[in-house]
């Protein structure tokens, strides 16, 4: 099947990186094989399955630049079924390399062709911007998951995002949707949250995930551990959010008989 997800939003802190290690990880224990891309030169998707970047020999840069083969660069993580494209610091001069390069929104789109069929799920973690980069991810993509924070500036440039995604589907890839925009961040015990919630279910509510990823201390410890929350802390909210999304995904999709996913803990609920 090989269905390419793209986690992407311009606005930096909006859980893009903790979405798609926790996302992907959550796929590969429901048992489907997923491969986790980082295309963020913060590398923190890398570092946040136990990698150091130090010991990475290969990166996505080198696929993207040197024509490296995608299959001697992926790797094994500690989670069953969860494989890894890593990333590394030199991804930020990527775009200046492949400024001339034909097709150069496209190159990605070509690199997975090779492996797409051999995973039954493909997330990539985009930079908090919209270049080439971004644009070659989307182009590469069947779909794309907005996470959007329960805070103030919520909406702020998410127009913008939205406009590009058009240009993506007119110009490059038709066939990419927006698979669904997802709130983080949130804290039942702040009125703002609560706010910010009907705010984007006026605007988007046919697109707005019925899952909900609270604020949540293990959530926020798993990085620095190297292991994603359900590693981690399987009890925790976030690990229970996580595989709701997950699961709620994979509704989306037809790719699962459950008739109803456990709704996260209700709205005015906290840790």
């Amino acid at each position: 099947m090989g269905k390419i997800i793209s986690i992407a939003n311009q606005k930096g802190g909006v859980g893009k990186t903790t979405t798609a290690i926790n996302l992907a990880c959550s796929l590969a224990v429901l048992d489907y094989k997923t491969l986790l891309i980082d295309c963020d030169p913060q590398a923190n998707a890398t570092t946040g399955n136990g990698f150091d970047l130090k010991q990475i020999q290969f990166s996505v840069y080198d696929c993207l630049v040197n024509d490296t083969s995608i299959r001697q660069v992926i790797l094994e993580t500690e989670t069953p079924n969860l494989y890894l494209l890593p990333s590394d610091l030199d991804l930020v001069g990527a775009e200046i390399e492949l400024i001339n390069h034909p097709n150069r929104e496209r190159k990605l789109a070509q690199i997975l062709d090779e492996i797409k069929e051999e995973y039954q799920f493909i997330i990539i973690d985009c930079s908090p911007s919209l270049g080439l980069i971004t644009v070659n991810a989307l182009t590469a993509s069947d779909s794309v998951i907005i996470p959007v924070q329960c805070e103030y500036f919520a909406l702020e440039g998410l127009g913008k995002l939205l406009n590009t995604i058009k240009i993506v589907q007119n110009k490059l890839n038709n066939q990419l949707e927006i698979e669904g925009i997802l709130m983080t961040m949130y804290d039942g015990r702040l009125r703002l949250s609560n706010q910010v919630v009907e705010e984007v279910k006026n605007h988007f509510e046919d697109s707005l995930f019925q899952t909900i990823i609270h604020r949540n201390t293990r959530l926020g410890e798993a990085p620095s551990l190297g292991k994603p929350v359900l590693l981690y802390d399987a009890d925790s909210t976030g690990a229970m959010n996580y595989l709701n999304l997950a699961k709620e995904v994979l509704q989306r999709n037809d790719l699962t008989k459950i008739k109803n996913i456990d709704k996260t803990i209700e709205m005015e609920e906290h840790e």
